[in-house]
């Protein structure tokens, strides 16, 4: 992918950090933790003016982690099938 083609990254909602709230943690996360960091991810994807480039982004090169254009990675899973 070339660098051009990141130049929606420029717009995200999530560009200045907070990489702890669209990411799982290392260490075992309880489901708890896990809906509250997903949700507020999601929050921050919600009005992202960027939200449709991100989700085709993590689609087209199948991110398996991750919060990506407001989905969750089962979400994507679901998406694309």
């Amino acid at each position: 992918m070339s660098i051009s083609s990141l130049e929606w990254t420029a717009a995200a909602a999530c560009r200045n950090g907070h990489r702890e709230v669209f990411f799982p943690p290392a260490h075992l996360e309880h489901r708890e933790e896990r809906s509250a960091r997903e949700e507020l991810a999601k929050r921050i994807c919600k009005d992202c003016p960027v939200r449709l480039e991100c989700l085709d982004q993590a689609v087209s090169n199948r991110e398996i982690h991750g919060i990506w254009g407001g989905l969750n990675e089962e979400e994507r899973r679901r998406l694309t099938r």
